[in-house]
Parts: structure tokens; sequence; C-alpha cells
């Protein structure tokens, strides 16, 4: 009974810090991506994609709309896969 309770401990760790490398990976990447809009889509987005394999995530998805970045990022391979999206832009005018 306790080596069933310690690999569902074990597992649930690992799964949290999968989601947090995913997220991690995308947040950062959004942000690279964010920096680089004006060079163009697919610079901005290599740029992302380079920030997130540094991070140990794969970049699944990079949208830039005008100097805003829209990406996911997955962690992890099998049940224990996260997929985290993430933006990034200039902050909003304050009224």
């Amino acid at each position: 009974m306790l080596c069933v309770v310690f690999g569902v401990v074990l597992g649930l760790g690992q799964a949290v810090v999968v989601r947090h490398r995913a997220a991690g990976g995308a947040d950062l990447a959004a942000l690279a991506a964010a920096d680089h809009w004006a060079e163009g889509t697919a610079a901005a987005c290599a740029r992302a994609d380079r920030v997130a394999r540094a991070q140990a995530t794969r970049l699944t998805r990079c949208v830039i709309v005008g100097d805003v970045s829209d990406v996911s990022a997955v962690s992890g391979k099998g049940p224990f896969a996260a997929e985290v999206r993430a933006r990034a832009g200039p902050a909003a005018p304050r009224p």
C-alpha cells in the first residue's frame, strides 16, 4: 500500500514540474516574440522557438497580431505532457 501512495505522490510531483516548465517556456517565448514583432512574424516566431527550446519546451503555436504575440508551448511526454498558452505585448494605456 505504501508503494502505491509513494508512486501517486511521485506522479503528481512530476505533473506539477512539467506544468511549471511549460508555463515558463510559454511565457518567455511570448515575451521574445513580442520583443521582435517589428522584424516580422517569421523572425519573431523563430526567436520564440529558440527561447522555448532553451527552456526544454516545444513551441506548438505562434501568432503575431500587431505588436502582440500569442504562443503555446508543450513540456513533457505521454501522460505527463502539459501545453500552456501565453500572450505578451505592450500594456494597455491607462485612462
